[in-house]
């Protein structure tokens, strides 16, 4: 099986996402409702990362507007690199794959223009963990719910976490009210993203990724409901896990 095809990857989904191109980056275009969730998402990996890894694991001494410097992570199913760019410019050392080589073309192209160093390489994560790699952090934000297989892709993605480091991903529970908010509001009566992006049966309760983590040795450490003010036009994280969350798991040292 080649690097960016895998029992993980779905067809329908790769050619849905690399349609995009540069529309990735376009803050009103078919991404806009995740360069709003983006600034929620970041400060939550920001503060979980620096609490988790103190300054004395680190090579170089950490400064205010570079709190992730030292960090080894790694953006699993980056697509154009909403996620990967903000964390390299807090100073981690970004790895960012996605078996979608368009997707990856125009994060490269979207990164030269900022002069951001990321890695930026057009495979799955199964050929990741089979390349024996090791990260502080894999995250995997919003990308569980595109999967075909999620049982590869947590395998996989367990394998690149180093001992005392962490996997977080963010994804949607699978309730009636993902169904009524994400499904009906944010694609058929908002339009937010375009109808048909997501399936709910591949939505994804907390405890279908915690549990899976655990058996293979990852052990959980945090969990955070994130929702959205309509009057204030912005994300805020919160208990309520019933429609996006994010979860993170770490493997003992």
């Amino acid at each position: 099986m080649s690097e960016n095809r895998s029992a993980s990857t779905d067809p329908e989904e790769l050619a849905r996402f690399a349609r995009l191109g540069d529309k990735w980056w376009d803050l009103k275009g078919p991404q806009a409702a995740l360069h709003k969730l983006n600034p929620t998402r970041i400060g939550y990996l920001r503060n979980l990362l620096c609490a988790h890894f103190p300054d004395s694991d680190k090579p170089r001494q950490r400064n205010a507007e570079q709190p992730l410097t030292g960090l080894k992570i790694v953006d699993l199913g980056c697509g154009g690199g909403l996620l990967a760019e903000p964390l390299a410019q807090l100073g981690a050392q970004v790895t960012a794959i996605d078996p979608a080589e368009e997707n990856i073309l125009a994060a490269r192209r979207h990164a030269e223009l900022g002069g951001l160093a990321i890695d930026y390489r057009p495979v799955t994560v199964e050929a990741l963990a089979q390349a024996n790699e090791k990260f502080d952090a894999v995250l995997a934000m919003e990308v569980l719910e595109h999967v075909a297989d999620v049982d590869s892709f947590l395998n996989a993605a367990a394998a690149l976490v180093r001992p005392g480091g962490l996997f977080v991903g963010a994804t949607l529970n699978r309730t009636l009210k993902s169904y009524a908010l994400a499904i009906v509001g944010a694609e058929y009566v908002l339009r937010w993203v375009e109808p048909g992006t997501h399936d709910w049966k591949k939505f994804l309760r907390p405890n279908e990724i915690a549990r899976p983590l655990e058996k293979i040795g990852l052990k959980e450490i945090d969990r955070s409901g994130m929702v959205y003010n309509p009057l204030a036009d912005q994300w805020r994280l919160s208990g309520d896990m019933d429609v996006n969350y994010m979860i993170a798991l770490e493997r003992p040292a």
